[in-house]
Order: structure tokens, then C-alpha cells, then sequence
């Protein structure tokens, strides 16, 4: 766990009153602010020059739910932040401040002077330097700026590569939780066994493989050369295996057309494990999307399908099954390709036992569902583009979006996966001002192989690990797990819990590393 040396200079505003003692003191006292997201040697000649200036440091940090400037914001968590402080020999004490502004915190621990950078003085003062000239005088305080010689931007470097720092932002999630990786194995044994029921639209995913053969020279024609064609249940179907494979009672209720990709559904979810109730729609087929793929680059998908809204029969169907299943959970996997639409859904969700952990994933990559159709569920777990086009916002950087859409969907957890970023959380807390009502865990995969799919993973396994455990931050930590694990992988491939315990142990062994302990 993470040195308790370091965690002991982390203090509130009130204890460092306390620590540092009121005005007059025998010892100086210099306080810093800011966001201290990535630490550069920008900050680094900043807190040393304001050290210089007095015999003690306060280096405050603004907190996560005030950091709103730029997309995907702050990069570091504010308890990794406040620890990266705290671990400079220059900081006397850390205080992550609430407020949006620290003239409250300023107003409290009275600091002889509050440095500022250079920039802030060129051009006359700010209006919030203003304000905070407004609480200094108050009780005798005075700015210091420090020099403006060399000046960095965090934005700027986070553009240019972000840091890998997954395991160290987990490590210290956890730690602030009073988790540990030991918590995060045992809840992968707790999967197996859970009654989980899946409803939703299967899909039928081949690769087909090729080789470039040449072009035409009359039209502007691609010629390649057929060499094998692979075949993965999706959509819904994938999740379904998802659980199974974790070790879950799966039952699969689904609208497949009468064709042979039916029997190939059928078949292949039978030998996995999952009890599939299909209702078999001889008007429609099957749906099956084919990405006709040469040398690893996607040249064309060929779509299958018919998107019609159910009949009232089928709905019915649909309805009786769901009230009959006795489960722990139940998913409702939305693909928009007939079953979930504004008509069927209350008819659905009215059908969902009492007592059934409710999850809703609604995917718009080129339909309408919308994820703000499933109200007061459990969870949900739309992406960013899906979050953007519910609230019709394509302006709001992610945390303010997130927070937006938790609130209108009335869900006790949102997790909004973000891709390559990972993961941010919102969950139920007696207040959306608790330090950690939202928090963020990033992308655990190593080598980028095929990215579809990874949201089925983890809405698989971060829907186990709440049923488990009843506890979102381990849920998302085993959703992104699994998430890691699939994009590693061509196709759709059913994630197991040892491939998930791995990406763990492996996660565990770094951030052991790096805090040095055993």
C-alpha cells in the first residue's frame, strides 16, 4: 500500500490551521494552488522558489469535481495529485480543497504569503487574483510571484503522449476505498453461480479474410482474393457468453430469423453453456454483419438485417419470458434491430422480477436507441458518443457530460466507457458533492488487437461484480479487466476469469512496484 510518510503530509485545511498555529507565527508559512494534474518542472521550480521564501509549504490542489477546462480532466485523480505533492521534500502539507476557488482555504490557514506564477501578475491582476488579494488583506497576507522564465502547459504534455499510469491511478482508487487487489481476486470467485437473464438482439459477426489481388482499370474497382471466413455470435449473444464463461446461470431470451445463421446461434450458445429462449421470427433474418477485411485493413461491411419493431406477439412472448426467469440480474442488451423501442420497453421493464439487479446497454452506432429510454436502472453503460447523442450535447467536456446524464437517467451507477481512455464512474452517494461520487479507471490493455466487443466484456463482468460484491469501484475494475482482455483479441472471443486474473495480478504486480512494498 501506498507509504503512510507520505500520506501523513495530507491534511485538511482545518488540521493545518491547527498544525501551523494562528497568526503571529515564529515560522513563515507560504501556500500554493492549483491543479498540480501532471507534475512538471514548471511546478517543480514553482514550489521551490515559494519554499525558499518561507519555513513552511502548503500546497493545495483543486479537487476533481472543480477541474472542468478540458476534456478528460483531470488526467490524475486528486489523491494521486495530493500523494505526488506530498512525496516533494520542499511540501510541508497537502490539502485538496472542495471549493471551486481556494479563497475559503486561504481565509482559513492564513498563510504569510500566497505565491503565485508570474503569469498571473503580467497585465495587472486577474479578477479571481483580485478576490484573493480581497482575503489576504483581510489579515495582513501578500502575494509572492514567482519567476515566469520557464513556462509549461499539462494540457500541452498530456497532448502530446499521456503518461501510462493505469495501475498507479487504480492503486490509489483502491487505497482511498480501503480496497485491495486481494479484494479485487476474491470477487472474481464470487461470479460463479449468479442467475443473470439477458434479453436482446443477437448479432452474427464474420470476418471475412482476404488478400489483395489487384485493381481494375476501367473502374475504380478493389480486387481481392477470398481466404477464410470466421463466424462469432455478437450483440446480445456475446454477452450471454460473457457471463457464462464468468461462471454465471445464463438465460438468453432473443428474436432470431428461421435461416441457418439461427442454427449457427443455437448451436454455438448451446455448447457454451447459455439456456436460450428464442423466439423465432420467420419474416425477418437473422441478423448478420460481415466485414470483408484485406490485410488486416476493413475495406467494407455488409449488413444483413431488418430493423422493424417487434410484433405484439413477439412482444408478448418477450414479456412472459421475462417475468418467468427467476434471476439475480437481468440485461437488457439494445442494439436497436427490433426488439427495444419507446413502445416495447415500459413492457419490458414492467416484466423485470422485483428484487432483479436491472442493467441497460443501449449501442447507436448507426440507429436511434437511446440510452435515457431505461429509467431508474441499476446500471448503464452507454459510451461517449452514445452519452453525446441521448442529451444531444456534442460540446460538454466528459465528467459534466456523465454527471448530466446519470442525473436524467436516475440510475444508481453510470459507468461511460471512453475507449482507450478507460472508464469514469458516477455512483449513488448520499451527495453528488462526496469526494468520490464519480472516479475513473483507465484501460488496461496492452497490445490493441480488435476493439469491438470490449464494451460487451465489460458490461458482462462489471454486472457480475456488483451482484457479487455490491461495490462499483470493484465492478469497474473487473469490467475494465475484462475489457482489457478482449481487445487483445480478434472477434468476438468469450473472456474467462483466469485471462481477468491475470490483467489483475499483472496490474497488482506493477503497482506494488511501484509503492515499493512488498
Amino acid at each position: 500500500m501506498i507509504d503512510q510518510r507520505y500520506k501523513e503530509k495530507i491534511k485538511t485545511a482545518s488540521e493545518i490551521s491547527d498544525a501551523i498555529g494562528s497568526r503571529p507565527r515564529a515560522k513563515r508559512v507560504i501556500m500554493c494552488h492549483g491543479a498540480f494534474d501532471v507534475v512538471h518542472p514548471g511546478h517543480i521550480r514553482h514550489l521551490m522558489y515559494a519554499r525558499s521564501k518561507a519555513d513552511i509549504l502548503v500546497a493545495s490542489l483543486t479537487c476533481d469535481d472543480h477541474i472542468k477546462k478540458a476534456n478528460f480532466r483531470p488526467f490524475v485523480p486528486e489523491d494521486l495529485r495530493a500523494l505526488n505533492l506530498s512525496a516533494l521534500e520542499m511540501v510541508d502539507f497537502v490539502v485538496i480543497d472542495r471549493n471551486p476557488t481556494p479563497l475559503a482555504n486561504l481565509a482559513l490557514i492564513q498563510p504569510d504569503y500566497f505565491a503565485k506564477g508570474y503569469e498571473y501578475m503580467a497585465g495587472g491582476l486577474h479578477p479571481r487574483t483580485k478576490e484573493e488579494k480581497v482575503v489576504l488583506d483581510r489579515f495582513g497576507g501578500e502575494f509572492i510571484f514567482t519567476p515566469g522564465d520557464i513556462v509549461y502547459s499539462s494540457s500541452a504534455l498530456l497532448n502530446l503522449e499521456p503518461p501510462r499510469i493505469a495501475a498507479e491511478k487504480l492503486l490509489a482508487l483502491l487505497d482511498a476505498e480501503g480496497i485491495t487487489f486481494g479484494d479485487l481476486k476474491a470477487a472474481v470467485a464470487k461470479l460463479s453461480g449468479i442467475c443473470v437473464h439477458v434479453v436482446g438482439d443477437t448479432i452474427v459477426d464474420s470476418y471475412t479474410r482476404t488478400t489483395m489481388t489487384g485493381g481494375q482499370t476501367k473502374t475504380p474497382t478493389i480486387s481481392v482474393k477470398y481466404e477464410r471466413q470466421q463466424n462469432y455470435v455478437g450483440g446480445a449473444g456475446i454477452v450471454a457468453k460473457h457471463l457464462r464463461a464468468a461462471g454465471a446461470q445464463v438465460t438468453f431470451s432473443t428474436v432470431l430469423g428461421d435461416d441457418g445463421w439461427k442454427d449457427f446461434v443455437l448451436k454455438d450458445l448451446q455448447d457454451a453453456g447459455v439456456v436460450v429462449r428464442a423466439v423465432i421470427d420467420a419474416t425477418r433474418p437473422t441478423t448478420h454483419k460481415n466485414a470483408i477485411i484485406c490485410e488486416d485493413h476493413r475495406l467494407l461491411k455488409i449488413d444483413t438485417l431488418d430493423n422493424r419493431p417487434i410484433s405484439d406477439r413477439i412482444l408478448e412472448q418477450l414479456c412472459s419470458t421475462i417475468a418467468e426467469v427467476v434471476c439475480d440480474g437481468i440485461i437488457f442488451s439494445d442494439f436497436r434491430h427490433g426488439i427495444f423501442n419507446r413502445s416495447t420497453i415500459p413492457s419490458l421493464v414492467e416484466k423485470i422480477p422485483n428484487g432483479a439487479f436491472k442493467v441497460a446497454d443501449s449501442q447507436v452506432a448507426s440507429r436511434w436507441g437511446n440510452i435515457l429510454d431505461f429509467q431508474n436502472f441499476d446500471l448503464i453503460t452507454p459510451n461517449e458518443r452514445e452519452a453525446r447523442f441521448a442529451l444531444g450535447d456534442q460540446d460538454s467536456v466528459v465528467r459534466p457530460l456523465a454527471l448530466r446524464l446519470y442525473e436524467e437517467a436516475k440510475c444508481r451507477n453510470l459507468i461511460l466507457k471512453l475507449g482507450e481512455r478507460g472508464l469514469l464512474t458516477y455512483r449513488q452517494r448520499p451527495n453528488l458533492n462526496d469526494m468520490r461520487a464519480f472516479f475513473a479507471i483507465d484501460s488496461f490493455a496492452d497490445h490493441v488487437r480488435d476493439a469491438v466487443g470490449a464494451g460487451d466484456a465489460l458490461l458482462a463482468y462489471a454486472t457480475l461484480g456488483e451482484i457479487a460484491t455490491g461495490n462499483p469501484v470493484i465492478a469497474a475494475a473487473l469490467g475494465a479487466m475484462a475489457a482489457a482482455v478482449e481487445c487483445e483479441h480478434d472477434g468476438n472471443v468469450s473472456v474467462n476469469p483466469a485471462d481477468v486474473l491475470q490483467k489483475i495480478f499483472r496490474a497488482e504486480a506493477r503497482a506494488t512496484y511501484l509503492a515499493g512494498s512488498e
